[in-house]
Parts: structure tokens; C-alpha cells; sequence
């Protein structure tokens, strides 16, 4: 135990440590100053830190302060989940059908309602209109030529009021079948004229048929 000159400050005992009194006192040899008892170092301390620790620095008898760990990084924050994938468009087909009296071609109050309720209302739930499609028909009674006519007037009667209700008039096709399509199942017989009339209703129609895509 040695200061910075080589003097000894403290008497030493045979096991190269500072001696000590009874009562714990350092005996100072006749090298001892101050600076000395600073500077003389018993361990990793300088003596003077035991012995007289009034006099060193205090920062010089305590061990260095351990350094603060750096802070652990903040974990990367979680990638944001994929967004679903947009649902894939459906094909989605409208129709309706709208009849009329015999030998008229003027669109009744319920083939308005059917319309509206079938195609006009729904159109909402499209997401794009591929083709509108209006195929007029008429009953059997009369000649093919007139039923012919007659059904293509029932289905501009029924384009009309389409784009009256704000169909776009560009994807509107209208057809004429005359009386070559009649309804399956409609069976008239021999019956009078009044009541073959009555029986063959249903084929004097108009058809609305919509194709268009839905997501």
C-alpha cells in the first residue's frame, strides 16, 4: 500500500493491510499527508477511505455507479392485418312479367306494381347492369301477323315505362314473339269465345328480364 511516490501512510501489518488499534484507529507514519490518504490505495479504495474518511473526497471511497442499462428497444408494433379481400360479384338476374287485356297493349296498374316490385326496387342492389331484356307475347287467337305486331307494341309499352322510372334507354332490347311462345300448362280447349279469352290471359304478357352483377 502505496501512494503515488512510493510512501507508505498507514502502518501495515504482516499481511500487507492497514493495522489497526483495538478500537479500530489507523496508526499514520511519518509519511502521512492528505494527499497521501488519497492516494494510497488498500484494495480498490485509497486507504484514508477507512481510515480517515473525513478528509478523502467521498466520490473516491465509493464504488463507481453501475451504468443504467440502455432501455430494451420497444418491440416493432404488429403488422396490420391484411384487409379482407372484397366479396366476389355475383351474377343476379331480375324479372317480371306484366299481362294485359286482349288486344291491348296498354300497361295495367298491377303490371306497373309487378314491375316496380320485382325489377324497379331492386336495381339499387346492382352494382353494374349488363342487359335489359322486354320480350312481348300475345294469345293465339288472330292471325300471326297481327299477334306479331301486338306483342312488339306490348313490349315498347313496357321499355317506356323503364325508362321512366330511370332505366338507362341504351341497354333496353325489346323482342315480339307474337303467339309463338305461349306459357306452359296454359291448355285452352273448345270453349266459347269469352271464356278462351279468360283462358288465355296469361299468354298475352310482356317480360322484363335484368342481368347485372351484385357484389
Amino acid at each position: 500500500m502505496v501512494d503515488g511516490k512510493g510512501e507508505i501512510p498507514y502502518v501495515i501489518d504482516g499481511r500487507k493491510v492497514v493495522a489497526r488499534s483495538g478500537s479500530g484507529l489507523c496508526w499514520r507514519t511519518g509519511y502521512w499527508s492528505p494527499a497521501a490518504a488519497s492516494t494510497a490505495m488498500a484494495g480498490e479504495f485509497p486507504a484514508g477511505c477507512a481510515c480517515d474518511g473525513d478528509i478523502v473526497p467521498k466520490d473516491k471511497c465509493e464504488a463507481p455507479k453501475p451504468m443504467a442499462a440502455a432501455p430494451a428497444p420497444m418491440p416493432a408494433p404488429a403488422p396490420a392485418p391484411a384487409p379482407a379481400p372484397a366479396p366476389a360479384p355475383k351474377a343476379v338476374s331480375l324479372g317480371a312479367t306484366a299481362q294485359f287485356d286482349f288486344d291491348k297493349s296498354v300497361l295495367k296498374p298491377e303490371g306497373k306494381a309487378a314491375i316496380d316490385a320485382e325489377v324497379i326496387n331492386r336495381l339499387g342492389g346492382l352494382s353494374s347492369i349488363k342487359s335489359v331484356t322486354v320480350s312481348g307475347h300475345a294469345d293465339r287467337i288472330g292471325n300471326a301477323q297481327y299477334n306479331q305486331k301486338l306483342s312488339e307494341k306490348r313490349a315498347e309499352v313496357v321499355k317506356s315505362y323503364l325508362i321512366g322510372q330511370g332505366v338507362d334507354a341504351s341497354l333496353i332490347e325489346t323482342f315480339g314473339y307474337g303467339k309463338t311462345q305461349p306459357v306452359p300448362g296454359v291448355s285452352c280447349g273448345k270453349m266459347s269465345r269469352k271464356k278462351l279469352i279468360e283462358c288465355l290471359g296469361p299468354n298475352r304478357r310482356a317480360v322484363v328480364d335484368v342481368k347485372g352483377m351484385s357484389n
